[in-house]
């Protein structure tokens, strides 16, 4: 039986993809899906839900279709190249333009794990009293070791564990509140700017459509070299790839839009904005009863470790990427990348007064270059040098510039708010 199983495996990859293939190609997705349930969307949702009820949430749809789009349209690079995309900027794009992009996207990367070592080090403070530069410490080494004796697989079964906890944690406390639910998919579907609204916006716009995940989800996808495979193959994988896509990113959208209904029927209604995620712990303690205040911060300290997993691995993936490489943990400049990245927030987490205003704003750091990095990622996709083939089409080159001008927009409007 078991080798009939085995022989019919074999067959899927030569000649069909059947129904339940669909989740030998779980994976990239779902390791995409945790650089946006990270402790800086925490704080971006909780402070949207908090500051304005359901309005906000709205801005977490229309980022999670953008986000799939992007996703899905990088993962094409990987896919029918072979490079991820730092690789691909490197050799195809003009030098005057890689090397700046490239760079700031290093930059977003130390962001990004500022971010992310900044909710674990709050976690373990909830948690054990731990102060705050100690736990970053305890994070970014706990990080590292993970990174540099862990393979593609195991890290990669390792965070979907994670993301199933987070999930289910926010999926009891939606069930202990009550929700206005003709309100928030009302929410959901009509986009509201309330005044003084704009940094939550970008904030949540750039919790969500992330850089380095860019970066990361076309890494992922290369490393499986897909692109070795024959026309046909290809073109299935691609199928495959917007189903583990359109599935992981789904997840992302259901938790964050949780983390606002729950920040609007907790803390909104009651009239208590959220100002740092330890407050948001100790308020649902007597609203929620203890036992929510405890999982929240198991929940936190889960992401956090999660998603400094996967921005050093970005981090990593864009250094190599600048020396023409491909991201491998034992290749020096995927180490000089992960190291730079996780090193240099560390630093930063000890000159901040502030940890969740420095959640917000590391979030609204990421918006202001994502369009760098979109533009510099549709150039490729869409040039029958690079993809062959499987080049973007007019129309969808359109809808991608589309979201770049959108983002880029919406990043002027918050300068000149």
């Amino acid at each position: 039986m078991w080798n009939l199983i085995k022989e019919l495996k074999r067959k899927d990859h030569r000649r069909y993809l059947g129904g339940l293939d669909f989740f030998n190609y779980i994976g990239p997705g779902l390791l995409v899906t945790v650089g946006f349930i990270d402790p800086g969307n925490w704080a971006s949702n909780f402070a949207a839900g908090s500051e304005f009820g359901y309005t906000l949430l709205w801005v977490v749809t229309l980022s999670t279709v953008m986000l799939i789009i992007l996703q899905h349209n990088v993962a094409h690079l990987g896919i029918a190249t072979g490079l991820c995309l730092s690789e691909a900027a490197t050799r195809y794009a003009p030098k005057w333009v890689a090397r700046p992009i490239l760079g700031s996207a290093v930059l977003a990367s130390i962001s990004t794990s500022l971010a992310e070592i900044l909710g674990g080090a709050i976690a373990l403070e909830m948690l054990f009293g731990i102060p705050i530069t100690l736990g970053a410490v305890f994070t970014v080494v706990l990080v590292v070791i993970l990174l540099f004796t862990n393979s593609y697989k195991r890290i990669e079964r390792g965070i979907i564990t994670f993301v199933s906890i987070i999930g289910l944690s926010f999926l009891y406390e939606l069930f202990l509140v009550d929700i206005n639910w003709p309100l928030a998919a009302r929410s959901w579907v009509v986009p509201d700017l309330p005044e003084g609204s704009m940094l939550i916006v970008m904030s949540v716009l750039g919790a969500v459509v992330m850089p380095h995940n860019l970066f990361l989800h076309s890494e992922v996808v290369q490393s499986r070299e897909y692109h070795k495979g024959s026309e046909t193959s290809i073109r299935k994988l691609l199928k495959y790839e917007f189903y583990d896509t359109l599935f992981s990113m789904g997840i992302g959208w259901a938790i964050n839009s949780a983390m606002i209904l729950l920040a609007a029927a907790t803390f909104f209604v009651h009239g208590l904005p959220v100002e740092e995620l330890q407050q948001a712990k100790s308020l649902l303690d007597p609203l929620l009863g203890a036992q929510a205040g405890t999982i929240f911060a198991l929940a936190l300290f889960m992401a956090g470790i999660a998603s400094t997993v996967t921005s050093g691995m970005a981090a990593g993936s864009i250094f190599a990427g600048i020396f023409g490489e491909s991201y491998h943990v034992k290749d020096i400049h995927s180490r000089v990348g992960i190291l730079l990245s996780l090193g240099v927030a560390l630093l930063l987490i000890f000159f901040i007064e502030n940890p969740f205003h420095g959640l917000i704003i590391s979030q609204m750091v990421l918006s202001i270059q994502l369009p760098f990095t979109v533009f510099l990622q549709v150039g490729l996709t869409s040039s029958r040098k690079v993809m062959g083939i499987y080049a973007n089409s007019r129309w969808s080159s359109v809808v991608l510039y589309t979201i770049a001008i959108i983002v880029s927009v919406l990043n002027i409007l918050l300068l000149f708010s």
